[in-house]
Formats: structure tokens, sequence, C-alpha cells
């Protein structure tokens, strides 16, 4: 049995009970008016009726007093009552005395008849003033009421459930579509990642949730499959160092050694533990930004001197590779130094390994709009492919299949510059073309300070 909360969020039953509750609403509304307008109409009839024998009495007693008898009068009166079971006539003279009653008025006004009274004057010879009151039965309009009341309640109930029950089968089939969809839904597993949802045949106002639903698949399976590689890469990126320890340590124990063979195994080994703290550190630096940790940015009065820091620290590699480089533009920006030295760091050395021996690396630091620094090195080498160039900053992806210079590029670089744009709320860039390679990324979140060198 379901908890009554889930019955309370269940659409079927919220939307049912609320036709239920309008259609109790609109019948029981027109059902109220149709009841005040007949009993305010039975109200009026019986004014009229007591006005119009009121205006029969007093003609009665204006032309007859002069010519007929007390006894003549009465009948007359008998006349006019006669056939009005429901009506009550009773008369006084000036000084209280009963003239004329009939019928019985005592009983009608106990049963709560509808009074008028009036006062008369006769006319001469005889003068004097009467004072009439007459009595309407108001039990048939009153049973008349209370049989349309219930007659209009019962309408009203039966109207409702019936109108609840057609509201009922029609919500489920409308919501039949939305039933399909939670099967389809069923269905999409970490195995069938390529299923999605089918919106032919659904509502329009379900379209653009199916839509947006089908591009959360399409961004699911893409972090599932990167989540595989990146699971398979660190595997082959660990194997390898590990393996070569293993190796190494079996063969420094395999027979004895001398002390500078052991001395040169455990060198070995600590550089291989080095790269694997290398990796293990870098991937751990990832999470944290993943985790939406921001920089502690400071004011640096001229990027151009950071990014002189930078090269100077990569000066034994460039001359290797025969590679000089050009420093362009500056600007002031607040910023984490640190870790823009690292991204710049992970960028120079990136364009290092590819660029074409004896070409120009440039280091290109511009101010943009809205507070916007970019920061780009831009190199001479191989162009890489289109496909390749959204996938650049993936974790532990090589553009190169064969994985060339594995032993000192783990593949983490770019992915740790796109980290560190991140937390300062920027971006990265990659282009290519015609021999040229530019990656780059930008900062934003008013980055920019006045006072650019």
């Amino acid at each position: 049995m379901r908890p009554p909360a889930a019955l309370g969020a269940s659409l079927r039953a919220r939307l049912s009970l609320w036709l239920a509750l309008q259609t109790m609403l609109g019948l029981g509304l027109v059902c109220a008016a149709v009841y005040v307008v007949i009993a305010l109409t039975l109200s009026r009839r019986q004014d009229e009726t007591l006005a119009q024998k009121q205006a029969t009495v007093e003609h009665l007693l204006a032309e007859g007093r002069g010519s007929h008898t007390a006894a003549e009068l009465r009948h007359l009166l008998d006349d006019v009552l006669a056939g009005h079971d429901e009506l009550s006539l009773r008369l006084l003279d000036g000084q209280g005395r009963l003239l004329f009653e009939k019928p019985s008025h005592a009983e009608l006004q106990a049963r709560g008849g509808k009074r008028r009274a009036f006062a008369l004057s006769l006319p001469a010879p005889a003068g004097g003033r009467l004072q009439a009151e007459l009595l309407l039965d108001r039990r048939l309009d009153q049973a008349l009421l209370l049989r349309l009341a219930w007659t209009l309640a019962l309408a009203a109930l039966i109207g409702t459930l019936a109108v609840s029950a057609g509201g009922f089968l029609l919500v489920r089939l409308g919501l039949a579509p939305l039933h399909k969809l939670v099967d389809q839904t069923r269905r999409v597993s970490a195995t069938e990642l390529g299923r999605r949802l089918d919106g032919a045949g659904q509502a329009q106002e379900l379209q653009p949730l199916i839509e947006q639903f089908n591009a959360l698949l399409d961004r699911l399976a893409g972090a599932y499959r990167q989540m595989e590689a990146f699971n398979a890469d660190v595997a082959h990126e660990l194997n390898t160092p590990l393996a070569t320890l293993i190796s190494s340590c079996e063969l420094a124990l395999r027979k004895p050694r001398s002390a500078e063979e052991l001395r040169e195994a455990l060198a070995s080994n600590l550089e291989e533990l080095r790269r694997m703290a290398a990796i293990i550190g870098d991937m751990l630096f990832l999470s944290n930004a993943e985790r939406g940790v921001p920089a502690r940015r400071t004011p640096v009065a001229s990027l151009a001197a950071l990014a002189a820091e930078v090269i100077e620290f990569h000066e034994a590699a460039l001359q290797e590779a025969g590679l000089r480089v050009e420093l362009r533009g500056d600007a002031a920006a607040a910023v984490d130094a640190r870790l823009l030295r690292r991204a710049l760091s992970n960028l120079l050395g990136n364009a290092t390994r590819y660029a074409t021996p004896g070409s120009a690396l440039q280091i290109c630091i511009e101010a943009g709009a809205g507070a916007r620094v970019s920061l780009a090195v831009q190199n001479q080498g191989p162009t890489i492919a289109a496909e390749h160039l959204p996938r650049l900053f993936d974790r532990f992806y090589r553009a190169d299949a064969a994985r060339a210079q594995a032993d000192r590029n783990h593949g983490l670089g770019l992915s740790i510059v796109a980290a560190i744009a991140r937390m300062h709320g920027g971006e990265v860039f990659a282009e290519s073309a015609a021999g040229s390679s530019r990656i780059g990324f930008v900062l934003a979140d008013g980055a920019l300070v006045e006072g650019a060198a």
C-alpha cells in the first residue's frame, strides 16, 4: 500500500480531485442560483397575491358600506376568499373589536404565514377606520422549495459523480503518453546508452521535455564513455610505471648486487614513483577543481612578467628543441598567480613538444571587453585535425594514437589548463590551421584590472 504522501503526489489523483471539486463548485453555484431565483419568484408572487386581495377588500368596503348590510359585506368578503384556502382575512374596528375573520387567522399566523396589515377609511355616512390584516399560508411554496432543494442537491451530486468519473477516464487517457515515456525511460540503462525517447505521437507540451531528456542522455552517454576511457587511461598510465618498478625490483633481487647497482635501481624506481606521484597529484587537482574550488585571486600588475618567469623555467627545453619565444601584449589582472604559471607552463610545454624545430613560439596576452583577459600560446607545426580540437582538453586524450612521448607526458596538462580557466570563471579554446596551432584560455568574472602595462 502506498503511503499518503505518494497518493497526494499522484498527478492523476490531483487532476481528478481538482476536476471533481471544480464540477461540484460549478454545479453547486448553478443549483443555488436556480433555487434563489425560484424562491424570489415565489415570494414576489405571494406579495402580488396579497396586494391584489388588499385592493379587492378596499374596493368592496369603499363601495358597499353604504348600500349593503353587515351580513351582506361578510358574504361578499367570503366570496373574495372563496377558492383561496391559503388566505385569511381579519377586520377590526377602531375600538379593536373583531368584525370579520376567515378562516382561522391565529392558526395561519402560528404556521408562519406571510402577513400584510393595512388601514381602511370608510366613506360617509358610516365613516370611521378599520384595521385589516391579510395572512398568506406559505406551506405549499415552502414544500415546493424543499423538494426543489433536494432535487437540485441530488442533481449536483449525481452530476459531480458523473463528470468526475468521466474526468478520471479523460485524465487517464491524457496521461497515457506520459506512462509510455516512463516505460521508455525504464528501458534506458548503462548497457543501452544509445536508446532515446521516441516523441512520435506525444503531446506538443511534452516535446520540450523529450528533447531536453534526450539531450541529457546524450551528455550522460558522452560522460559515461569518457569515464570508461578515463578508467582505461588511468590503468594504462599507472600500469606502465608499476610494471617497471616490479621488474626492476625483481631484477635487483634475483642475484646479489653491489651497493652501486642497488643505488642505480633505487634511483630508477624513484623516477617512476615520482612520475606516478605527478599523475596522482594532477588527478587530485582536477578532482578539487571539479568540486567548484575557486581560484584565490590577487592583483598581478603584469601578466607579461609572469609569463617571462614561465619562459625562463622552460629555457633549457626550448634551447634543446631549437625554439625561441616571442611575448606579445600585457595586462594587469586579478588572478591566482601560482595557478596561472602552471597553466602557461602546461601550454608552453605542449607547444614545445609539437613545434617545428627552429620556429618561434608566441605567447599572446590580450585584454578584451567585459574585463576579460585571454592568454594563448601559438606554435608552428603539424595541423591538428578538426575532430581532435574539441577533445584536446579531455583527460589523458592524445591526438597522437601512438601515444608518443608518453613517458614524459601523461595527458593531463591541457585538462589542468581547462580546470584553471574554470576556476577563474573562464573557458579554453583551441585553433589549428595551415600548420599553425593556437591554444589558450580566457579569464572572466572581472579578471581585468585597470592599469595594464
